[in-house]
């Protein structure tokens, strides 16, 4: 059966909301966006690029599929990670998409995330990656659909913003199988499910 692994970027007071730049996302009138550049450094590097040297299938929510087409898909830079993302199978989980048409190799999953991620994973195939997609985890998680994940914990706090975990979620124990600091004091972690 195939597993799911999340990687998420999230502050110490738990923020995932905007990472990359100041528009990324700024629902609930989220000013803080962009607050994970300026952490990246080499070792970072080596270790995403760890991950997306496994082989495997991503899967997304909506909103960071459609903003992820605006940063990859039409990226052609030698880049290992633009390399991978275009050439990897991509499953959409939408309520709201008619199609995934527009970035290649990508599934629409239309429907209920839980039972269609869940068909999906009792299918042979690939295991899958979620990078970002905070609504799409916190679903997969409830369900518990989610084997492990990869959290980049940036050293500050923002005070506002949307969570990884909002509301309860259900008890789920986790053991840490490694741990990272980069020279930015990111502390990357792995954490499987028990």
């Amino acid at each position: 059966m195939r597993s799911i692994g999340v990687t998420m970027s999230v502050t110490l007071d738990g923020v995932v909301q905007g990472l990359g730049r100041p528009d990324e996302d700024t629902r609930g009138g989220f000013t803080h966006g962009g607050w994970g550049t300026g952490y990246s450094d080499d070792v970072m590097a080596r270790e995403m690029a760890k991950g997306m040297s496994r082989a495997g299938d991503m899967l997304f929510g909506r909103r960071t599929w459609e903003d992820f087409i605006g940063a990859w898909a039409h990226r052609d830079d030698g880049n290992p990670f633009t390399t991978h993302m275009n050439a990897a199978t991509k499953y959409v989980a939408s309520t709201a998409l008619d199609d995934a048409d527009a970035w290649q190799n990508s599934v629409l999953l239309r429907g209920d995330a839980e039972k269609t991620v869940g068909e999906l994973l009792a299918r042979p195939g690939k295991d899958l990656s979620v990078i970002g997609s905070a609504s799409l985890v916190r679903s997969l998680h409830a369900a518990g659909l989610v084997d492990h994940y990869t959290l980049l914990i940036h050293p500050l706090t923002l005070g506002t913003g949307r969570r990884l975990f909002e509301g309860p979620a259900p008890l789920t124990e986790f053991t840490l199988t490694s741990s990272v600091p980069t020279t930015t004091g990111v502390l990357i972690t792995r954490y499987e499910r028990r």
